[in-house]
């Protein structure tokens, strides 16, 4: 479902079947990374740390199993990439009280490898790119936790940090002055991941080889 209120509404803080944000698993990590915490955006905040940070981007771990993009699960692993770690940070902030959306953004990535450049064949524009919106002292904000610190430091690049107040979405520019990426498109807000919407336009631009093993390694290998 597409949320387009400006003020949150009931299924911001509730669980959906992807954001399951009443699952054990989740409420337990919401409440470690929380703990100590006590307003609204030393949690957001927190838990924005956590998720960029306790678990590697990696862009070459795409599945079509709709379980795989289920906070309850994303949350047993270590690596993903951004539209899980976003369904993630939804979830994990309901179970902490905060409200929460998750987002969607084309992306034009000008930062890439040839083996990320080939799964998607030839494409540079990342549709679907995941963020999280959290609901804080009456405003909404933006936040994607996608690039892990460390990854960033190979990439060159700081990484984002979120201070609650403002949005904290990709850089525009490298740590060269480069142009590292832009926002081309906005999907909107959800209350739960889009799943069908994610997996048709997945095809739509990058064909199935987007879900495809691969054993090769570069600059995003752990």
């Amino acid at each position: 479902m597409t949320v387009e209120t400006d003020v949150p509404v009931d299924a911001d803080l509730a669980p959906a079947w992807f954001v399951d944000s009443d699952a054990p698993n989740v409420r337990a990590f919401a409440e470690r990374v929380t703990a100590g915490r006590e307003t609204r955006t030393e949690r957001a905040i927190a838990l924005f740390d956590a998720v960029r940070d306790e678990f590697w981007y990696d862009p070459f771990c795409l599945t079509t199993d709709p379980e795989a993009y289920r906070a309850s699960r994303i949350v047993e692993q270590d690596h993903n990439w951004c539209v899980p770690k976003a369904v993630l940070l939804t979830a994990a902030a309901r179970a902490a009280g905060i409200p929460a959306r998750a987002g969607f953004a084309d992306v034009r990535n000008h930062l890439n490898t040839p083996r990320l450049r080939a799964r998607m064949n030839g494409a540079d524009l990342f549709v679907y790119h995941g963020y999280t919106a959290l609901y804080l002292d009456g405003r909404w904000v933006k936040a994607t936790p996608a690039f892990n610190a460390e990854l960033c430091a190979r990439f060159g690049v700081d990484p984002i940090s979120f201070d609650g107040r403002t949005d904290a979405l990709m850089h525009p520019y490298d740590g060269n002055g480069d142009q590292y990426m832009e926002y081309v498109r906005d999907r909107g807000l959800h209350a739960d991941l889009p799943f069908d919407a994610l997996m048709a336009t997945f095809r739509e631009y990058y064909g199935e080889g987007m879900f495809t093993a691969d054993a090769g390694s570069d600059t995003f290998t752990r």
